[in-house]
């Protein structure tokens, strides 16, 4: 195999294409949208070929291997054309796999997945571990094996990753959860989103471990199609059979492979869903052999994920939290479940085929108005304006923040947390993050 072409040119795309000319690929990279130029800079560097702004048909099909962002759908023209004649696509973790021996520590779920990544390199960074971050946050796998390679990687794993890996083993899985989302990618089948996340378990032998949320619906559905060669580890909020890591009379316990445990009230994360993750968290580290007491430590003094319920600052004795990483209705439902205070709640976005019944009870409860946010906020109106709410229409951040500033009183949260995806109005979610900062500050 000599001719690699990587679809796409952001972060994994790029470096990618390092690690290919680095192994003596012959390597071309492709992206229909505009280059970064940093990207464009190591592309050069490297002395790689590339376009941006279209795709060349004659230099793409003549592959011997793509490897594809995982952005681009399979629906793409480009793609259709090479699953037509029969070329491999694979991700860029994929290919990097390839190329290390190296201690892979793999996370996904529909929610939650960048605050345990985030929290578990925590961890391996405080007790000294040679340790990378990679995947959907983080730099390139890819270009870390070529330039910068580590004993251990933590890497956060999307569903659109997953369906692009064959080859990788992961040596400690984690599934956190599985919730409706990206359904438009899935052919707006459930169980074809379900499948992607099970991927994660794929190549696993009896020395790796597999760690699980012991009381999701779906992992416990999804299980029973599969043999689990890794170590089963389960964890619940509270003591079950079959479960490792659990709580139990206000301490936080871990029974595999030590015995641990710590108060619950000295971890760093609050709420529920915070919980299992620092549960997955506190398993990964004890698995890979992490002194308990740096354990404890990572678990206590972990600041938080940006984007993620990131309390910007108070306006007028309003308290204003950025969640803009909730782009599913399930991880709106963790952020609503954990306030205290009556709620704006600003929704909108690129709606993902969202069924939003979910947080009716939730938004009842908790909120005393909503801000929508997007190109198109019809289907919002249609499922939230029945509950007689104070409701504002905005279709950009300046006049999202205003609506909720004329809307909010003192003792209230002002909470992002849109439930879509970011793309009708901003870059991507941090863009969207990012400007909700800004204009609240300007407050």
């Amino acid at each position: 195999m000599n001719r690699i072409v990587v679809l796409g040119a952001g972060e994994s795309g790029a470096g990618a294409a390092v690690l290919a000319k680095k192994e003596g690929f012959d390597v071309f990279v492709s992206d229909t949208s505009l280059i970064k130029d940093k990207y464009k800079k190591m592309l050069n560097d490297h002395h790689i070929e590339w376009e941006e702004g279209h795709h060349t048909e004659e230099k793409i099909l003549n592959a011997d291997e793509i490897i594809k962002s995982p952005g681009i759908p399979k629906e793409a023209p480009m793609i259709q054309k090479l699953m037509a004649k029969g070329t491999h696509i694979i991700s860029e973790i994929e290919f990097a796999g390839r190329y290390t021996h190296s201690k892979m520590v793999c996370i996904t779920g529909s929610n939650g997945k960048t605050t345990t990544t985030s929290l578990i390199y925590h961890i391996f960074k405080s007790a000294g571990y040679d340790c990378g971050l990679a995947g959907n946050i983080g730099r390139s796998l890819a270009l870390q094996v070529a330039e910068d390679p580590h004993e251990y990687y933590v890497i956060e794993l999307s569903s659109f990753q997953l369906d692009n890996m064959y080859d990788f083993r992961a040596n400690v899985a984690i599934l956190l959860n599985i919730t409706p989302d990206h359904l438009d990618r899935y052919d707006f089948k459930f169980e074809n989103y379900a499948d992607a996340k099970m991927r994660i378990i794929q190549n696993q032998t009896p020395d790796d471990s597999f760690i699980y949320w012991n009381n999701d619906p779906v992992i416990k559905k999804e299980l029973k199609k599969y043999k689990i060669t890794g170590k089963a580890c389960p964890f619940s909020e509270l003591k079950e059979d079959t479960s490792v890591a659990f709580t139990e009379d206000g301490q936080y316990k871990l029974e595999y492979p030590t015995p641990f445990n710590m108060k619950q009230e000295e971890l760093s994360l609050a709420g529920k869903h915070n919980l299992y993750n620092s549960l997955a968290a506190g398993l990964a580290a004890n698995i890979c052999g992490i002194d308990q007491n740096v354990i404890r430590k990572g678990l206590s003094d972990f600041p938080g994920v940006e984007h993620r319920l990131e309390k910007v600052c108070k306006v007028d004795d309003v308290q204003y939290v950025n969640d803009s990483k909730a782009t599913n209705v399930d991880a709106c439902w963790y952020a609503l479940e954990s306030m205290r205070t009556p709620t704006i709640l600003i929704l909108g976005g690129k709606d993902k085929g969202n069924d939003y019944s979910h947080i009716f009870d939730l938004v009842k409860q908790k909120c005393v108005g909503l801000v929508y946010l997007g190109a198109d906020n019809k289907k919002l109106h249609d499922n939230f304006d029945q509950f007689g709410l104070p409701v504002a229409d905005t279709h950009n951040m300046a006049d999202c923040v205003k609506a909720c500033h004329d809307m909010a009183k003192p003792g209230d949260t002002v909470l992002l947390s849109p439930c879509c995806a970011s793309f009708d109005l901003f870059k991507n979610m941090e863009d969207r993050g990012e400007q909700f900062k800004e204009q609240v500050r300007k407050l």
